[in-house]
């Protein structure tokens, strides 16, 4: 029975010890803390568009080399995730053919940001320097140097006090709010392009010809003389018989006269 009620006192006197130090703790908690919450505020977006284009002059494995229209060659090696639209379909770098035309659209989207952080510090003071320093015990019992900004005010017994107010062993609390500009550039990029026009089929063979060069040889007629001149066909109307007959009548005297010499010549 005593061992009994001994230990209904010992599980009293150990929740009593746990109740003390969870106090303990809240109160530690209560007079040192240090909490930050940040919110962002967007402002409104602005949009900046750019064009590139130039001719694949170059290409094989990751390697791509562009001629750009204003005649400048770079040299860019390209992931197989990025996709190029070509005719109307996607193509990766591999599938891209020399004299392709690309354009390149870049799409910049500038974002300003600020973000507010609101820091809520309570605890209890161990030192302070005015007007720049005071440090702070923690729950673990350690200590914290914080730098005062200018014109900080810190809340003691609900009052708005300076840091010229505070002495060491007094419970404090104080906000500090902070802006922090920023500016969030995001870019996106659209490249589109146009394919060669196929190389023209091949020239079919032609079947061998043979040119044969023809000339034609013009025959000169033969030009007329005056012995071979035709006789007219018929006489002048001023002409006659007459003269004809005279001529064989001389004939007749001549063969006459040389068949008498012929047979003088043979006696």
């Amino acid at each position: 029975m005593a061992a009994t009620r001994l230990s209904i006192r010992q599980k009293a006197l150990f929740r009593a010890a746990l109740c003390t130090f969870a106090c303990a703790m809240l109160s530690a908690g209560v007079w040192a803390q240090d909490t930050s919450e940040s919110t962002t505020q967007k402002g409104a977006a602005t949009y900046e568009t750019t064009t590139k284009s130039g001719t694949v002059v170059y290409v094989s494995g990751n390697d791509l080399v562009v001629k750009g229209d204003g005649g400048v060659t770079k040299h860019f090696t390209v992931p197989d995730s990025q996709m190029f639209t070509v005719d109307g379909k996607q193509v990766n770098v591999h599938q891209l053919k020399v004299g392709t035309h690309l354009t390149a659209t870049f799409t910049t989207k500038t974002v300003p940001e600020t973000i507010k952080t609101v820091r809520t510090i309570t605890g209890k003071v161990w030192y302070v320097n005015p007007p720049s320093t005071v440090i702070l015990t923690l729950p673990d019992n350690t200590n914290k140097e914080y730098k005062v900004p200018k014109g900080q005010m810190f809340n003691i017994n609900g009052q708005q006090q300076s840091v010229f107010h505070l002495k060491k062993g007094m419970e404090i609390s104080a906000t500090v709010v902070t802006e922090e500009p920023t500016t969030v550039v995001t870019q996106q990029q659209h490249i589109a392009g146009v394919a060669p026009p196929p190389p023209p089929p091949p020239a079919q063979p032609m079947p061998e010809q043979v040119d044969v060069l023809l000339v034609e040889v013009a025959t000169p007629a033969p030009q007329p003389t005056e012995a071979a001149a035709a006789p007219p066909k018929s006489l002048p109307k001023t002409g006659s018989e007459w003269p004809l007959f005279g001529l064989l009548g001389l004939f007749s005297l001549g063969a006459g006269a040389l068949t008498r010499r012929v047979r003088l010549a043979l006696k």
